[in-house]
């Protein structure tokens, strides 16, 4: 996959969550409303092996639930609520209440219409108790869509889609042996390695494990080691696509400046202030992810 000329594509970070609850219809909507060129989504296992679209493997942060996501069916997470922790109500136009929380399918039924080409972002979180069972019911919910492995696209029919209108489909991870899992049938231009400045950083890591003894030593050293392992599978070409942090892009602009003359793509996350925006439009990363979306479009549009 070569470098992108132009503007950055501009992907809503659990859809517009800066202004609505992430992961939510809303969310979603609006960054669609937005123009945005892709969605990224976070993905868990319920118990009875649904795919919805939540961040943390827990429901005490973004719902009035406790407990694990995989401890709960669909059904009882339908009952939560998972907007009022951000904002007390939702324009009604993107739903009632009870339509917020969102599964794989539903969001690939809401990009679909669209109309328009648009790009969805998936990020596969693990640890899992369920293992690779996520990446295998990911795949099979998008094969049922229509999926086409060997483009990752899906193709779209309708009155109002644009005859070849496509949803192009990517697959992330902090985890390189779920992004190796997938390799087998998702082509290397789909798939991209997530890591932080953060995680790379060895005094950082040194930082962190001081304050929590030998275990956050252990923990700090594993996830270095995680992200290194990431790290290489870009420098070796095994994936198509570098998700750094912004932490990263600040401190590793050379790095940046390979990639992306090697032909790899950069999906820079998260780029909220002006002025990050401008630096990853100046240093020529094609694609962003941000909360922000509207913000973005208007600064990489000189609005």
């Amino acid at each position: 996959m070569g470098q992108s000329t132009g503007r950055p594509r501009v992907f809503a970070h659990r859809g517009s969550s800066g202004a609505y609850p992430e992961h939510t219809r809303a969310a979603y909507a609006a960054a669609c409303e937005a123009g945005v060129d892709g969605i990224e989504i976070d993905v868990q296992l319920t118990r009875d092996r649904e795919v919805v679209c939540l961040h943390d493997p827990t429901l005490d942060r973004t719902t009035n639930g406790t407990g694990a996501v995989a401890d709960h069916t669909l059904a009882q997470l339908r009952q939560l609520d998972v907007h009022s922790w951000h904002s007390p109500q939702v324009p009604a136009e993107y739903g009632d209440a009870s339509e917020q929380l969102m599964t794989l399918q539903e969001v690939i039924g809401l990009l679909a219409e669209r109309g328009r080409d648009i790009a969805l972002a998936i990020e596969l979180k693990h640890p899992s108790p369920f293992g690779r069972a996520v990446e295998e019911r990911v795949l099979a919910v998008l094969l049922e869509a229509g999926w086409d492995p060997k483009t990752s696209t899906i193709p779209v029919a309708g009155e109002r889609q644009r005859p070849g209108c496509r949803i192009s489909v990517s697959f992330m991870s902090f985890t390189p042996a779920a992004l190796m899992h997938l390799s087998t049938v998702v082509p290397p231009e789909a798939l991209g390695a997530v890591f932080t400045s953060a995680m790379l950083d060895s005094q950082q890591g040194q930082r962190h494990g001081r304050r929590n003894g030998p275990l956050g030593r252990m923990r700090a050293a594993v996830r270095r080691g995680i992200s290194r392992d990431a790290q290489a599978l870009v420098w070796n070409e095994q994936v198509g696509i570098a998700v750094p942090d912004m932490g990263f892009v600040r401190r590793h602009r050379a790095e940046i400046s390979a990639w992306l003359s090697r032909g790899i793509q950069v999906r820079a996350w998260n780029a909220d202030t002006r002025e990050d925006m401008a630096l990853l439009a100046q240093c020529g990363v094609p694609q962003i992810v941000t909360n922000y979306p509207e913000r973005a479009r208007t600064v990489l549009t000189g609005g």
